[in-house]
């Protein structure tokens, strides 16, 4: 099996081995067990218990598929595990004793304490688990296998979501991979049952939703009703995930919940170069990965696919989900961004998913690879996706409605879109028609306002990045002030009436881009997410006061 990169550049990184005196250090955090020669401790598919710190004896760290395949061998000093870990998830290999082996069992809940009380330690295990998610993802080793046509909508929206989730995976079609021509007859699969996802625990799901396929790999779990969170932040975008990560080094109690994946529009970006403290840019998805890894670390509990129904109020406040259970929560932060817009085309559902796309991706270009592609918008995403795209395909066509880029994108971008031989910008331009057969897209139309010309080409993806609408339908019986457009008010700054980011609801606070006037960039965000937490300590306080001089009344 060969090696990628990042796996040999840094595999002291990836694989550290503690000495002695760090490992005495650590046994405090968990308790020790001890397992028979071939005795498997963690198994893909299966939950784990936790890290496991190795005392005696050597642990074979293989792919559940391929028990010859030796990812490494951790002996004494060395720390089994990776980031599912983390949050205790189910392992994503196998890891299998060769001999008598004793080790540390450290549980989720004191990994958090070893990150902060063993700061130094905690770095150098936080980068390996991190690393070692990233070779999974690099090798596909790990995860659920999906069987279908490579094009098919269905096929591109679970891998999509596992791709945004950062969960290694195997794409395979029937159509030209023997091994999927095997599953299809071992499985007696029909056309119709295509898409389906083997799990790693053995199960067998026949096109199933976001949440389905997230409930079989261990990504949700229940949500205990009881629990009264300080805050439930909605949203895993920039402000979200700051808001988290803020409130939970603080040791306020926090539950993250997202419909689709962390990192909202800013993880599917396909390279931000603006954002400060990186010079030479970094992908959305690395970005909010890194994010969602600290939030998770400093001990934030994740809700991901989830999506909240309705927002109420008995004693606290009361989110209810798709799913049926119940959040409970002192505050709640806002943090639902935007969702993307559409364009008015009366066929545009026939393509989209499949033909249509709202992010360019390492999916979305393989499939476009070497070909002409249409990308609508005018923003820095736009801009961001030509650039990325026009590295992957024969020629982009850049669609937009004004005059020019300059007033609407930054300008490092539109040199950079100049300077490449292949994006064809057209401005004062709109799409006018898509066509195709059978759901297929086969040639996009577009029309020049200014003179009229039109223009047919046989381009069989469309890229539409237009800017996004307020993600706040959920909130419509919450009793919550928007503008007209949708936006939630909320003013940065105090009134005599409410707090900063507070909305017309005591204890509901809105932040990101869902708030009205926010600044729609991603540092913007993030600086509103650490802001937040400070009218969130003062909002909990005055609640906590509140309380208690309603006890001591009533005991008068």
């Amino acid at each position: 099996m060969s090696q990628p990169f990042a796996t040999v550049s840094r595999r002291e990184q990836m694989f550290p081995v503690l000495e002695a005196e760090a490992v005495n250090r650590l046994k405090r955090f968990g308790a020790e067990h001890r397992y028979k020669s071939g005795e498997t401790l963690i198994s893909e598919g299966a939950p784990t218990d936790g890290l496991m710190l190795i005392l005696k004896g050597c642990v074979r760290v293989v792919p559940h598929q391929a028990p010859d395949a030796v990812i490494v061998a951790h002996g004494p000093g060395g720390i089994l595990g990776e980031l599912a870990q983390l949050s205790g998830r189910p392992s994503l290999v196998d890891g299998i004793a060769e001999g008598e082996v004793d080790v540390i069992i450290i549980p989720p809940r004191r990994i958090r304490d070893l990150m902060v009380e063993e700061a130094e330690l905690g770095e150098s295990i936080m980068r390996a688990l991190i690393l070692r998610r990233v070779g999974l993802i690099e090798r596909n080793i790990g995860g659920p296998i999906i069987v279908g046509r490579a094009e098919d909508r269905d096929v591109l929206r679970l891998e999509n979501f596992l791709r945004r989730n950062g969960y290694p995976h195997q794409q395979l079609d029937p159509d030209r991979d023997d091994c999927a021509k095997t599953l299809v007859e071992r499985f007696h699969l029909q056309r119709a049952d295509l898409p389906t996802v083997l799990c790693p625990n053995g199960s067998l799901l026949h096109n199933p939703s976001e949440s389905q396929l997230a409930r079989c790999l261990g990504f949700l779990r229940a949500i205990d009703a009881s629990t009264v969170y300080d805050a439930a932040i909605v949203g895993a975008g920039p402000a979200g995930l700051a808001a988290a990560v803020y409130a939970t080094s603080e040791g306020l109690s926090v539950l993250v919940i997202d419909s689709r994946a962390f990192g909202g529009q800013a993880g599917a970006s396909a390279r931000i170069e603006n954002y400060l403290g990186f010079p030479t840019g970094i992908s959305g998805m690395a970005l909010m990965a890194r994010a969602y890894n600290q939030a998770q670390k400093f001990g934030a509990e994740m809700a991901i696919p989830e999506e909240v129904t309705h927002l109420g109020y008995d004693d606290g406040f009361v989110l209810k989900l798709k799913s049926s259970e119940i959040v409970r929560a002192r505050a709640v932060i806002v943090a639902s961004g935007a969702q993307y817009r559409r364009l008015g085309l009366a066929n545009l559902s026939e393509y989209e998913g499949s033909h249509v796309h709202y992010w360019a991706s390492p999916v979305e270009a393989r499939l476009c690879s070497g070909t002409e592609v249409a990308l609508v918008g005018a923003g820095n995403s736009a801009g961001q996706a030509a650039v990325y795209l026009s590295g992957q395909t024969k020629r982009v066509w850049m669609i937009a409605r004004g005059k020019s880029l300059d007033a609407t994108m930054s300008r490092y971008l539109c040199d950079r879109i100049a300077a490449q031989q292949n994006i064809e910008v057209l401005t004062e331009t709109e799409i006018t028609a898509l066509d195709g057969d059978s759901g297929s897209l086969e040639r996009v139309s577009w029309k020049n306002k200014h003179t009229g010309e039109e223009t047919a080409r046989a381009i069989r993806h469309l890229f539409l990045l237009i800017g996004a609408e307020p993600n706040t339908s959920w909130l419509a019986n919450a009793g919550i002030d928007v503008d007209a457009k949708g936006f939630v008010r909320a003013e940065a700054f105090a009134s005599a009436q409410r707090r900063p980011f507070e909305t017309s609801q005591g204890g509901i606070f809105a932040i990101g881009d869902v708030r009205a006037g926010s600044v729609k960039r991603v540092a913007a965000a993030v600086g509103e997410g650490a802001q937040v937490v400070a009218t969130l300590h003062a909002f909990l306080a005055a609640s906590a006061n509140r309380a208690a001089s309603s006890k001591d009344i009533a005991h008068a």
